[in-house]
């Protein structure tokens, strides 16, 4: 059991001595995110549907 942990611990410290290099970071370029054009047609969607469903009321 003893040397289960040992070996853990040994691997656990090899591999953050790994981890790192001398190479310079690669800095992506930052991303630009376009606002979606907000538009009035999507207020129309829901009116319709409440102008059918009060007519279906209407009718009956």
């Amino acid at each position: 059991m003893k040397k289960l942990v040992l070996a853990a611990a040994m691997t656990a410290a090899a591999s953050t001595a790994f981890a790192g290099s001398m190479a310079e970071p690669v800095v992506e370029p930052p991303v630009i995110e376009e606002e979606a054009s907000s538009s009035s047609s999507a207020i129309w969607v829901p009116l319709v549907l409440i102008a059918i469903v009060g007519a279906v009321i209407a009718a009956n």
